[in-house]
């Protein structure tokens, strides 16, 4: 497949999940466009074999599905620790604007294609292949596509958040983690990446602090106290940086830890 075909089909997968959280489109049929007509004598009329809803309306809940997206691709796929991850190692090397917020966004995204790419063509054989070709309803579809769904998402999301979301709900215990709702899965897993993320985070700063630390007692005893330590400090942690091949080394973490 090529690689405007793939990036199409994660589009359109992607679209497919944001649906799942409106439940007022994943209830509703997939339009039927078969009319009979009754027997002569009687008035003849055109009514649908199943009810739908108007396609002015499907538009609107289409483009409803659409705003969810951006969230459904931040919020649920490891775009959210990678970023996270991303921001606090700029901040430990001290270069503020250095690589702009773009180029994070775009490794993040690249990053979350190439980890997502399994589970999007699950939902893509499973899901939107057959109700492309007319074999499934946009429910039948969309729950079909929250299977690989869950099952990435019950990796990552820790009992305890799980147990709380519970909790709040007053919902009842599964079970089986297989029947969790998505309305608990979501910010269960939300709620775990902002917690690895933060720890990973904390993990790069230890070194960087110590360069920081270093500098500032070795510039205090020498008696440089109207240069800032951390101007002096700057260089040497890029440095560093650069002589451990830090971006393979964080980058390759980052992806190892989702498999």
């Amino acid at each position: 497949m090529t690689l405007l075909g793939r990036t199409r089909g994660a589009i359109a997968i992607f679209g497919l999940l944001g649906l799942l959280c409106i439940p007022s489109l994943t209830a509703a049929p997939r339009p039927n466009t078969e009319f009979k007509v009754e027997l002569p004598g009687k008035a003849a009329k055109a009514k649908s074999t199943e009810e739908a809803v108007g396609l002015p309306m499907q538009i609107v809940l289409m483009f409803t599905g659409l705003t969810v997206l951006p969230a459904v691709v931040m919020s649920l796929t490891p775009f959210l620790r990678i970023t996270l991850v991303l921001h606090f190692l700029r901040q430990a090397i001290g270069t503020q604007t250095a690589p702009s917020n773009p180029v994070l966004v775009g490794l993040g995204l690249f990053l979350t294609v190439l980890i997502m790419n399994p589970v999007l063509s699950e939902v893509q054989e499973k899901a939107w292949k057959p109700y492309e070709s007319g074999q499934m309803s946009l429910s039948e579809a969309a729950a079909a596509g929250q299977v690989p769904l869950k099952a990435f998402l019950i990796r990552y999301v820790r009992e305890k958040d799980v147990k709380t979301l519970l909790e709040i709900s007053k919902s009842p215990a599964p079970a089986k983690p297989e029947d969790l709702d998505l309305k608990i899965l979501c910010p269960a897993y939300v709620l775990s990446e902002l917690k690895t993320g933060f720890q990973i985070g904390a993990m790069l700063f230890l070194p960087f602090l110590v360069i920081d630390i270093l500098v500032a007692s070795v510039t205090l005893s020498v008696g440089i106290v109207q240069l800032p330590p951390v101007m002096v400090s700057a260089p040497f942690k890029i440095m560093l940086f650069v002589l451990i091949d830090g971006w393979n080394l964080v980058v390759g973490s980052l992806v190892k830890s989702f498999y």
